[in-house]
């Protein structure tokens, strides 16, 4: 069992930067492949990153690829999302989720654990 916590969301104007913690106890972190989803009012959750087990590799959805870097700290549990040039279509709900394999890493229903969700709203 995982249980994870995210932190950091808010209001922010347009160009703006948030960083967002998501903070993990339970089972061994480092053995969890690591991503952030987003969900919008009235749309589906949708990936945003993902993060191996190491930090080694990465991948993001192409509207975020060069604004967003998702990184790790595995000795401190936490993985985070630096979020830059933060756009108004970015406002959403981020959740944090883990699982233990790397492919599909997109899907949603492929993961075995979630946070809470924390807020992300962007003003134009």
């Amino acid at each position: 069992q995982v249980q994870l916590v995210e932190s950091g969301g808010g209001l922010v104007q347009a160009g703006g930067s948030l960083r967002l913690s998501c903070a993990a106890s339970g089972r061994a972190f480092s053995s969890y492949v690591m991503a952030w989803f987003r969900q919008a009012p009235g749309e589906e959750r949708k990936f945003v990153a993902a993060i191996t087990w190491s930090g080694g590799a990465t991948d993001y959805t192409d509207s975020v690829k060069g604004r967003f870097t998702i990184s790790r700290d595995n000795a401190k549990n936490t993985v985070y999302l630096q979020m830059n040039s933060l756009k108004p279509e970015d406002t959403a709900v981020y959740y944090c989720a883990a699982r233990t394999t790397w492919p599909n890493r997109g899907r949603d229903s492929e993961y075995n654990y979630w946070g809470q969700g924390t807020q992300v709203t962007v003003s134009s």
